[in-house]
């Protein structure tokens, strides 16, 4: 592995991964600490033990074994979808809408791993009702932006519902980013997607990712708010660059996941929106300034609806929820929604 080193005071720093006339690390540059050497990441890990068990359990024997003792002891454990999947099990089929997609990896990807002891749905209703109101508003739409896209679960469903449809994937995360391309080939719809290795907010900025996470799965939650001292840097796009993608006169559909980051999202998207208005499903997440993206959005005639197990919320103001976190933004109204197969609770 290359080494560089650089100065840092009185500092002498070797980075691991690096290669010769890199630019510094600006995490070393200013001490600022490894998210995986702080406590909350240290406790994802299991404080080192994680991977190792996750692949003892990922053997045949052990997994069947695991597989008995969840059965009788605590068979609401098997919904969670976060066991471990047998090592040897190379994809899984999801379905969706009427559709069928594929993901490669379940054994390292969270997201098919839920997709296998789901039996191709996600195993919380309120997931698995997400997916399925995206996947409507994608069959009517031409352009679909999968903003924090991990493996691709809604750029594979939206291409599978639609074969129509145009997508534009952006994933910051470098070993994610790769098994997001192995995805879309899978799927065989490269041709019609556009993988994006690049963050969505402030043009700016640019944000520092790992090369490898050394995680016991591919890393779903890593976001451009941490810290990693091996990281290489990762550019950040403004939605409105892409402005002028959607074909004009058609319906768009947005899916925004950014661990916390999404106002800057939608702060830089105002042309955007305001020229395609798309139906957006948002990730917000307990402490978010609801009344910030308030101010973003309804400018653009946009109402807000929590997404429940079975159906929309009504009409509310943007409130982080402890056990719901996804939100559609639309400028849609009930009827309309409701034409389009999506119910809305009274």
């Amino acid at each position: 592995m290359a080494q560089r080193t650089t100065e840092t005071g009185q500092d002498r720093v070797d980075l691991p991964g690096a290669r010769p006339g890199d630019p510094p690390s600006t995490a070393h540059a200013t001490g600022e600490v490894d998210h995986r050497s702080t406590r909350t990441g240290r406790r994802r890990g299991w404080y080192g033990t994680k991977k190792y068990v996750k692949r003892v359990l990922g053997w045949r024997l052990p997994n069947l074994a695991m597989r008995g003792s969840v059965r009788v002891a605590a068979p609401r454990l098997r919904d969670t979808g976060r066991l471990p999947v047998p090592a040897a099990t190379p994809e899984v089929v999801g379905r969706v809408d009427g559709a069928e997609y594929i993901m490669l990896s379940p054994a390292r990807c969270v997201v098919a791993a839920e997709l296998y002891w789901g039996e191709g749905r996600r195993p919380h209703p309120a997931d698995d009702f997400a997916l399925a109101l995206f996947a409507k508003a994608a069959r009517r739409s031409a352009t679909v932006f999968d903003i924090g896209a991990y493996t691709g679960l809604f750029t594979l469903a939206s291409t599978a519902v639609n074969p129509n449809i145009r997508a534009h994937a952006f994933e910051i995360v470098p070993e994610v980013f790769h098994a997001l391309f192995d995805n879309c080939v899978r799927n065989r719809v490269l041709h019609r997607t556009t993988l994006h290795h690049v963050g969505v907010g402030d043009p700016r900025t640019t944000i520092a990712m790992p090369m490898r996470s050394a995680d016991s799965a591919l890393p779903c939650f890593y976001s451009s708010t941490m810290t990693f001292t091996d990281g290489i840097p990762i550019g950040v796009a403004a939605l409105d660059s892409f402005t002028e993608e959607p074909p004009p006169g058609t319906s768009t559909v947005l899916k925004v996941d950014v661990e916390g980051t999404e106002a800057s999202v939608f702060e830089h998207g105002q042309d955007f929106l305001g020229a395609h208005r798309p139906d957006i499903l948002c990730e917000v997440l307990p402490g978010a300034d609801g009344e910030h993206l308030r101010t973003l959005l309804e400018p653009h005639g946009y109402r807000f609806h929590l997404v429940g197990e079975r159906a929309l919320a009504p009409e509310s103001p943007i409130v982080g929820h402890d056990r719901f976190r996804d939100w559609f933004f639309t400028t849609r109204t009930r009827d309309d929604l409701q034409r389009m197969g999506i119910p809305v609770a009274p």
